[in-house]
């Protein structure tokens, strides 16, 4: 004969309890930032290779203009292109003496940075989502225990049967709140990944291009 007891996910939610609504609301901020970064990284293409190879080989011509305006109509979506326009622009401003090294080196840095902030944007809310679930389910099983033993204590006869069943209802919040964290630090690691590639490809992008270009120019 078949035992097995199976709940809904509404009847779950039920029987963990008050904390349940804080580990509900963490879940939907979990997911909601996981797909919004997920749309904006599909979106904005993180790919920095073409750009550089592109760049390089107008700039070699000396049609810095022709490379500004190429990065100009890329900008939109593609982040690399924002950092190599300022590189360029610094490079051989319009009508102008162009900068030196160290400082279009520094417009570089100060265009990456604002685009990897943008990108890191909701990675602090994934990491905080992923250390306040386990807790606060955590939480509520300590919770839940405190109401079995009392209803233990309070019993006339105690059986297995009871202890059981309070103990399990009260693990549904941990079991609930390590989900949550799991798939939070799996948002947070693939995203990361995304931005450390593309920082250090920008980095030796930048570098290679840089260098080219002082040596032209010198």
């Amino acid at each position: 004969m078949d035992n097995t007891v199976s709940f809904s996910l509404m009847e779950l939610f039920k029987m963990g309890g008050v904390f349940m609504w804080p580990l509900l609301a963490f879940s939907v901020a979990t997911i909601t930032i996981g797909v919004e970064r997920a749309i904006y990284f599909i979106y904005h293409s993180v790919r920095i290779d073409d750009l550089g190879d592109k760049v390089s080989e107008l700039t070699a011509g000396g049609d810095y203009k022709g490379a500004a305006e190429y990065l100009s109509a890329q900008t939109k979506r593609r982040m690399g292109a924002r950092v190599l326009l300022a590189l360029v622009n610094r490079a051989a401003p319009a009508g102008g003496k162009p900068f030196s090294e160290h400082h279009t080196e520094r417009a570089a840095e100060t265009a990456a940075a604002g685009c990897i902030n943008s990108m890191e944007n909701g990675f602090n809310f994934l990491t905080a989502l992923g250390s306040l679930s386990p807790l606060t389910g955590f939480l509520g099983t300590v919770s839940g225990m405190i109401g079995a033993f009392k209803s233990i204590a309070e019993a006339t006869e105690v059986n297995a049967q009871i202890v059981a069943n309070g103990i399990y209802e009260a693990l549904i919040t941990t079991v609930f709140g390590l989900i949550i964290a799991i798939i939070a630090m799996i948002f947070h690691s693939i995203f990361s990944h995304i931005v450390d590639k593309f920082a250090a490809e920008i980095e030796k992008v930048c570098s290679d291009l840089i260098a080219e270009i002082s040596d032209r120019q010198s």
